[in-house]
């Protein structure tokens, strides 16, 4: 499809980011929720990598869909550290902002893909 740049940079140093806080909390002897944010967390990259050769639009919409799905769901786990005192304040406000950054990314690129497939939908029937 097409290359994410911006996306794909900052999706990339984010799953950076989150290994560093998952080998982090893991030293704290905190392995369930850590392992919770590890994995959506790396997997919002994951999925816009995948997006990058997606086999039509609609499967590009999805991956990216799902991409955003994971990181509504990372800062969910950022936010229970937070408030369970396994991150501290200003981890947390660093690290939550780079996801809602991306969660914004990811919300303008899934309303304008479906906005272009429908267009598209539309146009094809005239």
């Amino acid at each position: 499809m097409k290359k994410l740049g911006v996306l794909g940079d900052k999706t990339y140093s984010f799953a950076i980011r989150i290994i560093k806080a998952y080998k982090f909390l893991s030293g704290k002897s905190e392995f369930v929720l850590s392992k919770q944010l590890l994995r959506s967390g790396t997997a919002i990259g994951a999925l816009c990598r995948e997006a990058q050769n997606a086999q039509s639009k609609a499967d590009f919409l999805n991956k990216m869909n799902i991409a955003l799905k994971e990181a509504n769901e990372t800062e969910y786990w950022l936010s229970l550290l937070k408030d369970t005192e396994y991150l501290d304040v200003q981890i947390y406000e660093s690290m939550n902002a780079d996801c809602e950054e991306i969660v914004k990314i990811l919300t303008s690129t899934v309303k304008t893909t479906k906005k272009n497939i429908d267009q598209e939908k539309s146009e094809s029937k005239k």
